[in-house]
């Protein structure tokens, strides 16, 4: 047999004997020797006691010997070298500042070049060692020592150092423990080194039982080298507490949590903005004892929509962070009610189904005033006489107009009431996203002296000049126009044939106001069989308006119950016709959407816009513009967002973002230059992670762990081969190959031959 590739041996018993046979067979072995030392206590000789009794424990020995089989194992043995793991620590908190300084390096440039100047050492530690590299957050990912080493350097490190440490959360129990489960060939864990800068988002105290177990299991020492200075002086927006939505003109309470490290006892100043807008501010104290601290923030808002807020904080001189002293959210403003000011000049049957329909919703907050006497009915009586109450036109029309969601004019003249000084207010206030409604009768319209008014401004019509008829009495057979077969406000039941021939169907009206040209950009929806206008439209700025030129609306709930049809043609034109003038969103014409609520820092938000026309129609080809609104500081800044498809939707991809909250506000134009449309979106750029949530260095954890695990702290300049990592031998065996050593003559005969010595010496001498 080669024995050449064999480098050890050993002896080893080749029985097949089981172990029971064993112990019978050695004790009876150890039995008969025992016999013959009783057997021998009358020998007078000590010399002959002694050979004798050594011939048996011979002979014993050389029994048991065979019933083990002993055999010589060959073996080829290699060493094998232990494992230790150098962990880097790749979550995002190690894109922050290192130390507090104008513009420091990053703390993931601080662990590269850690790694660069210790290139040496993991060089002479491979020697000794196989030195597994991992890059870690909740998991570990396999990294090269050299070309981490070589990220440390040139014109890209800062930027290359910030694509590494690119993990949204730090564990580093688990990946402390992954990492001495991840050993290649079982090799032993002779040790690992932790570089990190200790900001673990998992909850971990080293000091906790359950912790100082799981560290234990590790079995070997960690070594910890804290990256990044301990933050002295921070101080963070950590928390929000708010609700989804909130309801407009309603008080909206936001708690706010401070934490703070190193500030003695202050009174920092917490602001809310609304996209550059101061809306609430509040007092925080710290008692710098505690580390956190609560306020509350209240604001009412003024308007619906969905808006971007920022809370923030001033940043104090020497704060290790600054990226923390803000926080960014969204706030969906809704009506809780429809608030509505309806103006009447004198009742009639029009007036009462509007207000009781109006009153019996419980989605409307009415505030009525019938005018039932002018200054001219009774020159004789004060102004204040004239009603049950006086008419409060000041404080309705100048200070609380802002608090309405629609304005109507029901068959009433403004000029009786001295009321012109006011016309301009209300036309300012649909212009900044209010809604005004008119309805016909004989003081609406020209018949109401609205001609060359601010109110004729805002009207999806102009007036008739004096001298023409204020009214036709002509009766009108009601009949959809093509936008009217669209549009939302129109649609009494679903289906379009149905919907036209249940607007067929209804009563004739006894008469209409007349009207002069339809404005541009505003449409009929309803008209008579010889086209005169019965339902018009329109937009003023921001705002929405609509004239019904009839005070016989009502004979759609009346007249049409009588004939069959029911009231409900009624409730539902009027319901509709009030969310489309208050801009409820399910009847928004243009709509946008963010794909997400919130965005990575460093991604392409993406918005998904739906463009339609007034009429409700696709804007096929409509070019977009995007005007990006920062929530904090209210800059605006106008990015292209492509063209609308054949469909009229897009998918608006924006560039990458600062962190913070950002309203999109998306305006459609025709390729000849009209605007289609306008609609807006608010979200927020920020890590979606625990990350950065509390990025503060914590060099205390790491020496918890270290010193939980038998290791310590490390700074830049130790040595890393000069760490006491533990260096257990192991031995792996790759062949062997036994050799019987029992199995020969000389075993056999040397038996014999001590049995027969024996046998012979104890006749002569006188023994049984």
């Amino acid at each position: 047999m080669d024995t050449a590739a064999y480098n050890a041996w050993r002896i080893t018993a080749l029985t097949s004997l089981p172990a029971w046979a064993l112990l019978l067979a050695l004790g009876a072995v150890a039995g008969g020797v025992f016999l013959t030392g009783l057997g021998l206590r009358g020998e007078p000789s000590a010399l002959r006691k002694r050979l004798l009794w050594t011939l048996r424990v011979v002979a014993a020995l050389l029994v048991l010997g065979l019933l083990l089989e002993p055999g010589l194992e060959l073996r080829a043995e290699t060493r094998v070298k232990a494992r230790i793991a150098l962990l880097l620590d790749t979550s995002k908190s190690m894109r922050l500042p290192a130390h507090a300084g104008s513009e420091p390096a990053s703390r993931m440039q601080e662990a590269l070049a850690w790694v660069k100047k210790h290139e040496a050492d993991l060089q002479s530690l491979a020697a000794r060692f196989q030195v597994d590299v991992y890059g870690f957050d909740k998991e570990l990912t396999p990294q090269d020592a050299g070309k981490l080493a070589s990220l440390s350097e040139g014109p890209g490190a800062a930027k290359a150092a910030r694509e590494l440490a690119a993990g949204t959360s730090t564990d580093l129990l688990s990946s402390l423990s992954a990492a001495a489960r991840a050993g290649s060939g079982g090799r032993p864990l002779a040790g690992l080194v932790l570089a990190s800068d200790g900001a673990d988002n998992e909850g971990l105290e080293a000091a906790g039982p359950t912790a100082r177990q799981e560290l234990e299991k590790l079995g070997a020492p960690v070594f910890a080298l804290p990256i990044g200075g301990a933050a002295q002086l921070d101080l963070a927006v950590e928390h929000l507490q708010h609700d989804d939505f909130a309801f407009v003109r309603s008080p909206v309470k936001l708690r706010v949590r401070l934490s703070q490290q190193g500030f003695e006892k202050k009174t920092v100043p917490v602001t809310l903005r609304r996209e550059g807008v101061v809306v609430a501010q509040a007092d925080a104290k710290l008692d710098g004892k505690s580390r956190t601290a609560e306020v509350e923030l209240q604001f009412m808002p003024d308007r619906t929509g969905k808006f971007a807020f920022t809370v923030s904080v001033p940043v104090y001189e020497g704060e290790a962070l600054k990226d923390n002293n803000k926080k960014s959210f969204t706030l969906n403003v809704i009506r809780d009610r429809v608030r509505v000011l309806l103006v009447v000049g004198h009742p009639s049957w029009d007036v009462r189904f509007l207000r009781q329909l109006l009153k019996r919703d419980p989605n409307v907050d009415l505030i009525s005033f019938f005018i039932l006497r002018t200054p001219s009915d009774d020159t004789h009586s004060s102004q204040d006489e004239l009603s049950l109450i006086p008419f409060p036109t000041n404080e309705i029309f100048s200070e609380q107009l802002r608090t309405f969601d629609l304005v109507i004019f029901q068959d009433f003249n403004h000029r009786p009431y001295h009321m012109s000084q006011y016309l301009d207010g209300i036309a300012a206030y649909v212009r900044d996203g209010g809604a005004f409604a008119m309805l016909g009768g004989e003081q609406s319209f020209s018949a109401g002296d609205y001609l060359n008014t601010a109110i004729e401004e805002i009207l999806p019509l102009s007036l008739v000049p004096p001298g023409a008829p204020a009214v036709d009495e002509t009766a009108a057979v009601l009949k959809l126009t093509e936008a009217g077969k669209r549009h939302p406000i129109t649609e009494l039941v679903p289906g379009t044939a149905q919907n036209e021939a249940l607007w067929g169907k209804l009563p004739r009206l006894p008469g209409l106001n007349t009207a002069g040209t339809i404005k541009p950009g505003a449409q009929v929806l309803v008209q008579a069989q010889d086209g005169r206008p019965v339902l018009v439209v329109g937009e003023a700025g921001r705002g929405r308006t609509l004239s019904l030129l009839t005070d016989a609306s009502w004979q759609w709930s009346f007249v049409a119950a009588g004939q069959e049809l029911g009231p409900r043609a009624y409730e539902t034109f009027w319901h509709s016709a009030i969310r489309w003038l208050v801009r409820d969103p399910a009847l928004t014409p243009m709509r946008v959407q963010a794909e997400r609520p919130v965005f990575e820092p460093g991604e392409p938000p993406a918005l998904g816009v739906e463009v339609r026309g007034s009429d409700y129609g696709a804007a096929g080809g409509a070019q977009l513009v995007v005007q990006l609104t920062n929530g904090e500081t209210g800059q605006v800044a106008p990015v292209s967002g492509g063209t609308a498809g054949e469909s009229g939707d897009a998918r608006v991809l924006l560039p990458p973002l600062a962190e913070g909250a950002w309203r999109a506000t998306v305006v459609a134009r025709r390729p000849d230059g009209t605007e289609v449309g306008v609609a807006e979106e608010a979200f927020t750029v920020a890590p979606s992670g625990p990350e950065l949530l509390q990025p503060a260095p914590r060099p205390e954890l790491l020496e918890l762990i270290a010193k939980a695990t038998g290791g310590r702290l490390i700074d830049e300049g130790t040595s890393l081969s000069g760490l006491p990592f533990r260096d257990p031998e192991r031995v792996e065996v790759g062949q062997r190959v036994t050799r019987p050593l029992w199995d020969t003559w000389t075993v056999l005969a040397l038996l014999a031959a001590v049995v027969g010595a024996e046998w012979v010496l104890r006749r002569r001498w006188g023994h049984a």
